[in-house]
């Protein structure tokens, strides 16, 4: 708790730093950054510019006019990308709840229990109360 209390004062400090790391890194689902996603184009980190790198020295005004053309031509092939991606997460996710999946299957005649959740259990249910009704015969 006191940590807590000793951070709160710093998150209006802290926040743009973490909302900028947040937009700035690579989300597995989209392989893109938020930012590029929202502005069509990559960002140039403070820590380039701070240390020239061979990004920061080829970033000129014609460059990067030249750059924006660019993503222009390739626009919707550029938002394709993340949307298959996307859907090749889901697939994935899919199969692999399919394979933990226990299916079963009912005949005619047989019992089975129904799940009591929360917003149907009695008012004075219980912690102990039963979390299943029945038996019904289906």
């Amino acid at each position: 708790m006191k940590i807590l209390e000793e951070s709160k004062g710093k998150w209006p400090e802290v926040l743009p730093g973490v909302l900028w790391a947040y937009r700035t890194t690579t989300k597995t689902s989209t392989g893109k950054t938020p930012f590029s996603l929202v502005y069509k184009a990559e960002v140039l980190l403070s820590v380039e510019i701070g240390e020239p790198s061979m990004r920061y020295m080829h970033a000129t005004e014609e460059a990067n006019g030249e750059e924006l053309r660019v993503n222009l031509d390739f626009l919707e092939e550029r938002k394709e990308v993340p949307f298959i991606r996307m859907t090749a997460q889901k697939q994935m996710i899919e199969r692999y709840y399919n394979r933990k999946a226990n299916l079963r299957y009912f005949k005619i005649e047989d019992f089975v229990l129904k799940k009591v959740f929360w917003s149907t259990k009695a008012a004075n249910a219980g912690k102990l109360h039963p979390n299943w009704e029945g038996p019904y015969r289906v």
